[in-house]
């Protein structure tokens, strides 16, 4: 490599960004990143009709959120800019008409009627309609009328289209960084539109344009742009540029296996297909999931390490990263195992991160507790949590006394003669001076033994009576948290209302 990398993530504006265009942007991001080169974002919005208010500044918003932020692109300009297509839209004009001069290229004048019509008599006939080097000279083009004729119509205010000039009887050799060497026939291919005569590039045009004057090293973008790598290797070609070296990433595929993840699939299953909501659709941000686990879980996503590392910080994925490395079959997308991704991230956390997401969270509930407080709660509960949104559920009862008891614990564990113990525990309690967990374990203990009582009499009832339920960590460490004054109050409630 001996010109400097340079890729770029090419999204439409025509809607919000799907965690598999994020994970193309990622990719692109970390080749850039371990090869010192630089991740450009471009917005291709030459289909002016299908833009979608809001769409660019959530791209942009979600690569922000993601930690993979562009170095050159809209509002970060760099040398090659515009990095919008519509505002590039006089460059296009000039290479599409070099094509014609060099007979690479030419005028085509037929109606979407009559176009319409040969499909349709095809179809009737079994075969299917394709405008190449078969039938085109039967058409209305460049190749077909005589110079003057195609003069005529263009002053006449004709409509057009420039369409490309697929080569006749060639094998092309094609090679993709992940899937090998590729050979296709020419003679299949159609003769692709490029320009209209609006003055609008279509997408192949403008693509191969704006990655020559980019300046694109490596085109690494997903699968469904495989069918068009013939014709851009070919235009490459016809203008005699060095083409960039491609890459085609395998696709993402719905949690049973078979077929490209949708929007629906995370409607039915439950799951964010999106990095932030949009209108009523989640997003992994608004569900709770750090953006570190989600950058992990897509980078594990069709790319494997050669490990069996699993959890990789943004650091670690740049230095390991290789295309070689990215497999040619799709990826199964795996709820369960990116909640399981999350959870590990947050045991990562350190307890003060952690703590200031919960006391917002607290906070919504009008639950006030001090910091320090907090934080040794979340120490207590954060093994059990996938994510902070769990935070409450977990620990609750150290925030306020229960005010109902599971209705199957209160059967199997109030007894006759329970709240004679419970009441003789309160007066244990009571005595303790200094109300540390392993203080109040030890005298606990020695007063079960010294009473012959069985564990089972004491100490489910005992966790019934404190948190409301048969769940938490350790009992005597919350009982140390929420101090001694607290657990007796709560011993005595219980024996009232239970």
């Amino acid at each position: 490599m001996s010109q400097k990398v340079r890729v770029r993530f090419a999204p439409s504006p025509t809607g919000p960004l799907h965690i598999g265009g994020v994970r193309t942007a990622l990719f692109n991001y970390l080749f850039a990143k371990k090869n010192g080169g630089d991740f450009v974002l471009r917005i291709e919005d030459t289909d002016q009709n299908r833009l979608v208010k809001g769409a660019e500044e959530y791209i942009i918003e979600a690569l922000n959120w993601c930690g993979i932020p562009f170095d050159e692109g809209p509002g970060k300009e760099g040398d090659f800019g515009p990095y919008r297509q519509s505002e590039r839209k006089q460059l296009y004009k000039s290479y599409a008409l070099e094509l014609v001069e060099k007979d690479k290229a030419y005028y085509a004048f037929d109606t979407p009627e009559v176009l319409d019509q040969h499909r349709k008599d095809h179809e009737s006939k079994g075969k299917t309609f394709i405008y190449n080097w078969h039938n085109r000279l039967k058409l209305t083009n460049s190749l077909s009328l005589s110079n003057e004729e195609v003069k005529d119509k263009i002053a006449a205010g004709e409509d057009y289209v420039i369409r490309f000039k697929s080569p006749e009887n060639k094998e092309l050799l094609l090679n993709d960084i992940i899937r090998g060497e590729i050979k296709i026939d020419t003679n299949t291919l159609d003769d692709k539109v490029l320009f209209k005569s609006d003055g609008m590039p279509t997408y192949h045009l403008a693509n191969i344009v704006d990655d020559h004057l980019m300046q694109i090293s490596h085109v690494i973008r997903g699968e469904e742009w495989l069918p068009s790598l013939a014709l851009h290797s070919l235009l490459y070609e016809a203008f005699g540029w060095d083409a960039p070296e491609f890459a085609h990433l395998p696709l993402i595929m719905k949690p049973v296996g078979k077929g490209k993840l949708s929007k629906r699939d995370g409607e039915k299953g439950g799951f964010p297909i999106f990095p932030i909501t949009w209108n009523q659709s989640e997003g992994y941000r608004e569900a709770g999931f750090f953006p570190e686990a989600v950058v992990n879980f897509l980078a594990l996503l069709g790319w494997n390490p050669g490990t069996e590392q699993e959890i990789f910080s943004l650091k670690e994925l740049v230095d390991t990263f290789t295309l070689e490395r990215v497999n040619k079959s799709g990826a199964r997308f795996d709820p369960e195992k990116n909640n399981w991704y999350n959870q590990q991230w947050l045991q990562i956390k350190s307890d003060e991160e952690l703590a200031k997401m919960f006391e917002a969270e607290l906070d919504k509930k009008g639950v006030s507790a001090d910091s320090v407080y907090i934080k040794q709660v979340v120490s207590s509960i954060k093994e059990r949590a996938n994510f902070v949104k769990d935070f409450w559920g977990l620990s609750d009862y150290f925030f306020q006394p229960p005010t109902s008891f599971n209705e199957k614990a209160v059967k199997k564990q109030w007894k006759e003669g329970t709240p004679e113990i419970m009441q003789e525990v309160a007066t244990v309690l009571e005595s303790i001076q200094d109300f540390k967990s392993p203080i109040i374990e030890e005298k606990v203990k020695a007063w079960i033994a010294e009473k012959e009582l069985s564990f089972g009499k004491v100490m489910p009832p005992l966790r019934l009576v404190i948190v409301g339920d048969m769940k938490g960590p350790h009992l005597f460490d919350i009982m140390a948290l929420i101090g001694k004054k607290e657990s007796v109050n709560r011993i005595k409630s219980a024996i009232a209302q239970l």
